[in-house]
Parts: C-alpha cells; sequence; structure tokens
C-alpha cells in the first residue's frame, strides 16, 4: 500500500497547504482568520512546515507591528501535489473508478 505524507497527513495543515497553493503569500493573521483556528495551533502547524521545508516565511518590519508572510514552497507543492496523488490511487474517483473498485463479494447461499 502506498504511503500517506504523513506531515500532510493532519488535517489542519492539509488545509493550510493547499490555501498558501491557492491563495500564495497570505500572513499569519490572514491565515488564522481564513482557517479559523487559534494562534498556538496555528504556530505549531506552521512551525512543522517551515521544518519540512513545505513553507517559507518573510518577516516585514515597517510601520508599527511586524507582519510575517507564509508562502508555499516548491518541495511543499510538489509535496501537495503527491499527497493528492496517492489519495487519487487510493479512493479512485471518476469514470475510470469502476475499473480499479474492488470486485463486490456476493454472499453463497446454502444449496
Amino acid at each position: 500500500m502506498e504511503e500517506l505524507d504523513a506531515l500532510l497527513h493532519q488535517p489542519l495543515r492539509t488545509q493550510l497547504v493547499a490555501f498558501l497553493a491557492g491563495a500564495g503569500e497570505q500572513t499569519f493573521s490572514d491565515l488564522k482568520r481564513q482557517l479559523a483556528v487559534s494562534d498556538g495551533n496555528l504556530d505549531a502547524h506552521l512551525k512543522k512546515l517551515l521544518a519540512a521545508d513545505y513553507v517559507a516565511v518573510r518577516k516585514e518590519s515597517g510601520n508599527g507591528r511586524p507582519q510575517s508572510y507564509f508562502v508555499l514552497t516548491d518541495s511543499g507543492l510538489a509535496a501537495l501535489q503527491a499527497y493528492v496523488l496517492a489519495l487519487q490511487r487510493l479512493l479512485p474517483i471518476g469514470p475510470e473508478a469502476s475499473s480499479h473498485a474492488p470486485a463486490v463479494i456476493e454472499p453463497r447461499l446454502a444449496d
């Protein structure tokens, strides 16, 4: 059986990288609001994604409070694409699914 990326298999991290893939660079506050998570929860998951080089951070300090901007890296996008493909192979969906679906086993009736 194909292995799924354990880092992306956590639902919030999957949502996070998928959101960044579509939305591009986002601030911590934007991510927190869009994903409806607490500061601590988002921070913990971002740290794991940063350590894996799936996400990069850019910090800006202008007038007022410093801002952190997060973006999906090329390796993060590749990991997301591989994760989605692995899921598709495990759970075939669409017209071709019937040829990949397991055979239905009919119960045998006693003779």
